[in-house]
């Protein structure tokens, strides 16, 4: 199956293997516009009409069917997290974004959580500073700083390691992320993670004004 986004026109090819009998819903990978595709057998939605072939050097991306089931759940107002570290502050860190009313995935397979979090699916990440020892894959945070700047934006970035004070703000901004944390605090993550979203939302607020009247124009 393929459609096109009705905001941005970006094509995105899914396997038609994954294609559901019912109608459901997609989040474009790169304005993140959420729209409405038919099942099997199903006459298109009007926002999906075929479009033009894009020309050989735009090859359309791939929905994986995890990105297919989150962006349901997204639209369905679900909230998606992305926990991937090692050690005691793993599982006190998960059910702090537990808490907060997300969703958490504790990944393993660092190229698929990285591939689902640069098509928008998760609107948290928490990991550590790590760096790949070479002839490794990259580490989440490595892939993360390569993503595109209004993809990142999007991300509320959460990074634990030895060298922060947590909750920091220059520290934050030197490493781009939203929130650090030192391993000692992590009882206090709950607190700091929802004050700091609180405070990114509010400095955030004219930037999302703005993009949602570009979209509904």
């Amino acid at each position: 199956m393929q459609a096109q986004c009705p905001q941005c026109s970006t094509r995105i090819q899914i396997e038609d293997a994954k294609v559901p009998d019912r109608p459901f819903k997609v989040r474009c990978p790169k304005c993140q516009h959420v729209m409405t595709l038919p099942g099997r057998g199903q006459a298109p939605a009007e926002e999906t009409e075929p479009a033009p072939p894009p020309p050989p050097e735009a090859p359309a991306p791939m929905l994986s069917q995890a990105a297919l089931e989150r962006a349901e759940r997204a639209a369905a107002g679900e909230r998606d997290a992305i926990v991937a570290l090692v050690g005691p502050a793993a599982e006190p860190l998960q059910k702090a974004i537990e808490h907060l009313g997300f969703h958490v995935d504790v990944v393993e397979d660092i190229e698929e959580g990285a591939r689902l979090l640069e098509q928008g699916v998760y609107e948290v990440a928490v990991t550590s500073r790590s760096v790949a020892e070479p002839g490794r894959p990259e580490t989440l945070a490595q892939r993360m700083l390569r993503m595109p700047l209004d993809t990142r934006r999007r991300v509320f970035v959460v990074l634990v390691g030895e060298e922060f004070r947590s909750g920091d703000g220059t520290q934050a901004w030197a490493v781009q992320a939203d929130l650090v944390l030192h391993p000692s605090d992590i009882a206090r993550a709950e607190h700091l993670v929802r004050a700091t979203m609180t405070e990114r939302k509010r400095l955030y607020q004219p930037l999302v004004d703005a993009r949602r009247r570009i979209e509904s124009e």
